[in-house]
């Protein structure tokens, strides 16, 4: 079976797996999910949910590639360039995944089936919104029985959420240190004093915490029934559509406070058209998007675009704008660069680090780098090594010590940076690459370099 590879992170369901060529993503549907699979197709339940763009498509291969004794049948997914995680996703995707799911529970029950799972790991952002991928955690519905991952719906989607809505702060660090969700125990002990006003949360939090603790080594069988199943997710979704966490944030006003003038950044928005227009390849990523300004200007211009920050709220006025203007050019992602997502899971195998599944023609990083050399302590040697890593292609904007903003990160530390000079700058990044065409910004002494990576022999 030379070429194929089995995925690291597809080993907890029997029902079947992910595995890879050199290209392509593959799913095989195992014997055993074999009649879930077929009521999934027969019932008309993947036709509505692909239609209406909920669940991401598939095509069936009738071809045992991988020579299993288990092969059922195999799937080729429609293919995502961009793999990201909870983790690294804002508030409002969050949101929205938590009620893409709770949507496809109910239409599922219409047809008999339910998911058996709720994790936001079914869940990718594709195409400007989100989608459920996880074709095998469907299976047939017994109307007598609560929804089995409640629980992990629960703990994965709502107790994050709520977390961040009391207390108006990101969730990304606590759900990259309890990826398989937070306990009802841990979500008692941090939600505010005041949460406890809320009918809301006693009942999936304080009363779920409570029968946690009780022995259940008894199986119960409460008279359950499909009509309280459907109140308690429309209840799920009236509490998670309430929920939010916007506040202003030091960045999230950025064009409208922060930048040296108007005159700068129509100067600047002239220079990047430019060199938008001489670009090989079709993916740039945007470190240290803001709220996207020049992200977009990239996705009219035909690009996709993957925008980052490591500031939630501008990521989160970022995606609001994109499901407002309904583009699908533009994947926004919190990521702090000087501290990227890592491989998680185990042995470091389930979940690829973020400089793993990264791979973009173009770096655009504009009034970026002084934040590293100088806000961060990172070297400008350590910082163009990287970034030449990154993309064949870069952008960049090199912001002088004089500036008013560099000034400001310097306000409150000592100057311990020498060599942040646009000399240095430029000799350290020709180690890597050939700067082909740099520009001044008017009225500046900011200057915006278009590279390539260097061809090593």
């Amino acid at each position: 079976m030379p070429g194929y590879t089995r995925y690291p992170a597809s080993y907890k369901d029997p029902s079947g797996f992910i595995f890879r060529d050199n290209e392509k993503i593959y799913r095989q549907v195992n014997k055993l999910y074999a009649d879930h699979y077929n009521l999934l197709i027969n019932s008309g339940l993947y036709d509505e949910l692909t239609g209406k763009k909920y669940l991401l498509p598939h095509t069936e291969v009738k071809e045992n590639l991988l020579k299993s004794n288990e092969w059922y049948i195999t799937l080729l997914p429609e293919q995502i360039s961009v793999i990201s995680y909870p983790y690294e996703w804002c508030f409002e995707q969050l949101k929205d995944a938590a009620l893409l799911t709770l949507k496809i529970v109910k239409i599922s029950i219409e047809k008999g089936m339910i998911l058996k799972d709720a994790t936001p790991f079914n869940i990718e952002f594709y195409k400007g919104r989100a989608v459920f991928i996880d074709t095998l955690s469907f299976e047939k519905y017994d109307h007598t029985q609560p929804w089995v991952a409640y629980r992990q719906f629960c703990e994965t989607f709502l107790f994050p959420l709520w977390l961040a809505h009391y207390y108006k702060t990101n969730f990304q660090n606590i759900l990259s240190l309890y990826p398989e969700g937070i306990s009802a125990f841990l979500t008692a002990k941090l939600l505010p004093l005041k949460s406890r006003l809320s009918f809301s949360v006693w009942l999936h939090v304080h009363l779920q915490n409570k029968i946690s603790k009780k022995n259940t080594s008894k199986k119960t069988n409460s008279n359950f029934s499909e009509n309280k199943l459907l109140n308690l997710i429309t209840h799920l979704e009236n509490i998670i559509t309430g929920l939010d966490n916007s506040k202003i944030s030091l960045w999230s006003k950025y064009y409208d406070d922060s930048i040296i003038s108007t005159e700068y950044l129509s100067e600047k928005e002239k220079i990047i058209n430019n060199f938008l227009s001489q670009l090989q390849g079709n993916n740039i990523l945007d470190l240290g998007a803001n709220e996207g300004f020049f992200s977009w200007l990239a996705a009219k211009k035909g690009f996709n675009v993957v925008a980052t920050d490591n500031d939630e709220q501008c990521i989160n006025n970022l995606y609001k704008k994109i499901k407002k203007e309904n583009t699908s050019a533009i994947l926004p992602l919190c990521i702090d660069i000087t501290n990227p997502s890592p491989a998680l899971g185990f042995a470091n195998k389930e979940r690829a680090s973020w400089n793993d599944r990264i791979h973009a023609d173009i770096v655009l990083a504009l009034a970026f780098i002084h934040h590293l050399v100088i806000g961060k302590n990172i070297p400008i040697p350590m910082l163009a090594e990287y970034l030449s890593q990154l993309a064949p292609q870069l952008i960049i904007e090199f912001v002088p010590k004089e500036d008013v903003k560099t000034q400001q990160l310097l306000k409150n530390k000592k100057d311990i940076y020498p060599d942040y000079t646009i000399i240095q700058f430029e000799n350290i990044f020709q180690i890597y690459f050939s700067i082909i065409k740099k520009e001044q910004i008017k009225g500046t002494n900011r200057f915006i370099y278009f590279m390539k990576r260097l061809i090593k022999e």
